[in-house]
């Protein structure tokens, strides 16, 4: 994996932009952390991308969500309590 900084995307576009190309992916770090990934597309594949992009995120905030239920407990809610938890916001909500 390639990585640039933030800085080399302003100082040094050129060398990014020819290592996208190269290799296909450029990961962008913000203070040392992996901050952004830059992929190659072009105008036929934009849409396709964009697509399996956003599919990638929702599943993977799926998986968070799934793990933090396992976490904290939530996931042996049975559908009784699910429902009267659901009620319970419900309520709450009406009252403001």
């Amino acid at each position: 994996m390639n990585f640039y900084t933030v800085r080399d995307l302003r100082t040094r576009p050129r060398e990014v932009w020819k290592k996208l190309s190269e290799k296909h992916e450029v990961i962008i770090t913000k203070n040392g952390k992996p901050s952004a990934l830059m992929i190659e597309i072009d105008d036929e594949s934009l849409e396709e991308v964009l697509a399996s992009i956003r599919q990638s995120v929702a599943m993977r905030a799926v998986n968070r969500l799934r793990l933090a239920s396992l976490r904290s407990g939530r996931s042996e809610m049975t559908v009784e309590d699910i429902a009267s938890e659901i009620t319970k916001v419900r309520k709450e909500k009406q009252k403001c």
